[in-house]
C-alpha cells in the first residue's frame, strides 16, 4: 500500500508551489556602498633567537660557565632509579 501512496495523491497538491518569482534588478545607485576595512596586520617577533641557552641573558664578555654533574634518584612507578643530572651556571672569568 505505502508503494502505491506517491501515486493516488491529487494533481492540485502537487502543482501548488510551482510559482517562480523573478528577481528584481537593482539600480547602482539603490546599492549600499561597499565597506572598505582597514587590512589586518599582525607582526611576530621573537624576543631572541633560539639557541639551547636558557636563560637567556648576556653574562659579559669574560664569563665561564661552570657545570656540576652528579647522578641522583628518581622515583618511578617502574622502581627507583638514578639518572645523570647537570646543572650550569655562569661566572665571572
Amino acid at each position: 500500500m505505502g508503494l502505491f501512496s506517491q501515486f493516488c495523491v491529487p494533481a492540485e497538491a502537487q502543482t501548488a508551489g510551482t510559482n517562480v518569482r523573478m528577481a528584481q534588478a537593482v539600480s547602482p545607485d539603490d546599492a549600499p556602498p561597499p565597506r572598505k576595512r582597514p587590512q589586518t596586520r599582525l607582526r611576530v617577533t621573537p624576543y631572541y633567537t633560539p639557541d639551547g641557552v636558557y636563560p637567556r641573558y648576556n653574562p659579559g664578555p669574560d664569563a665561564v660557565r661552570e657545570c656540576n654533574a652528579t647522578y641522583v634518584q628518581e622515583f618511578r612507578p617502574s622502581g627507583t632509579v638514578i639518572v645523570p643530572h647537570m646543572s650550569c651556571y655562569w661566572r665571572r672569568g
